[in-house]
């Protein structure tokens, strides 16, 4: 099978923002307003344990107030996330995307520690890239 020989590391979002099980539900809002973002990895010991996307926070914002408040990142991330390694092809990575239907992936190093992580803007982006180098040819 032919790939495209560009790697998912080349478009990934590198030390993305993070944050830990035990946060609010508004300390990660926060976040995502501060830094403009819609996907926040989950770390536990600086392994990633989940994700939390934009979505899953609409979600919970349709609960009483009183249940928000005790609600922590734990309660909503999406646990054990995708991750590929940072070698990996990017059209590998974004089949896998659209198979699966979600908006990102956690990228690992070659010590499968966390790089950074792979969003559909990401995937987006290395599209115009493509297409624009396509036309040069």
């Amino acid at each position: 099978m032919n790939h495209i020989n560009i790697s998912v590391e080349e478009f990934t979002t590198p030390a993305p923002v993070t944050a830990t099980e035990d946060e609010s539900l508004e300390e990660i809002a926060a976040l995502m307003q501060d830094f403009g973002i819609r996907h926040i990895p989950i770390v536990r010991n600086e392994r990633v344990v989940g994700i939390i996307s934009d979505r899953d926070l609409r979600f919970a914002a349709g609960l009483s107030v009183r249940e928000e408040i005790f609600m922590q990142a734990s309660d909503v991330m999406v646990a054990n996330p995708v991750t590929v390694s940072a070698g990996a092809y990017i059209d590998e990575v974004v089949f896998e995307m659209s198979e699966k239907k979600i908006g990102s992936v956690i990228v690992n190093d070659e010590n499968d520690e966390l790089y950074g992580i792979f969003t559909v803007t990401d995937a987006l982006n290395a599209l115009v890239e493509i297409a624009r180098n396509f036309q040069r040819e």
